[in-house]
């Protein structure tokens, strides 16, 4: 079984600036109200350690590994619960380039395994806390561009 999420929100910011924000994660407890703690190196086959925090407020860590990642463009990791094929997320957040000098940012997951039918309200959480961290990540980066 398979469900995608996929959110769209557009900053004041070019790409670079977006994307500096983005891979800064040592600084996503300043900012980002879903995944409050992050380290790891950002790189192809890397390994991240991200704590999530549910609608619920309860804290979740997880260790995916990072699958894509060009510079201003995308980065794109992948992470699955307990085993493979269970349940399994691919995570992306793309960038695009848009008029004046504004970024369309695209986030969003790709969930499947056995437990995507049983996981709506879950999944559906998910979506509102892509949200709001679309949100927070334009409040940073427009905060941080306009004190610099």
């Amino acid at each position: 079984m398979r469900r995608n999420i996929t959110t769209e929100i557009t900053i004041d910011a070019t790409p670079e600036e977006v994307w500096e924000v983005l891979t800064d994660l040592p600084r996503y407890c300043v900012w980002n109200p879903f995944i409050r703690q992050a380290d790891g190196e950002v790189a192809p086959g890397e390994r991240l350690r991200l704590t999530m925090y549910a609608e619920s407020g309860k804290p979740t860590t997880f260790h995916p590994t990072v699958r894509v990642c060009v510079p201003a463009a995308e980065l794109r990791w992948t992470g699955h619960f307990l085993v493979r094929g269970l349940f399994d997320g691919e995570h992306f957040v793309r960038l695009a380039e848009g008029p004046g000098r504004t970024t369309r940012v695209e986030h969003g997951e790709r969930f499947r395994g056995l437990l995507v039918p049983f996981l709506g309200r879950l999944l559906e959480g998910t979506a509102r806390s892509f949200t709001a961290m679309n949100e927070a990540l334009r409040a940073r980066v427009e905060s941080t561009r306009s004190t610099s």
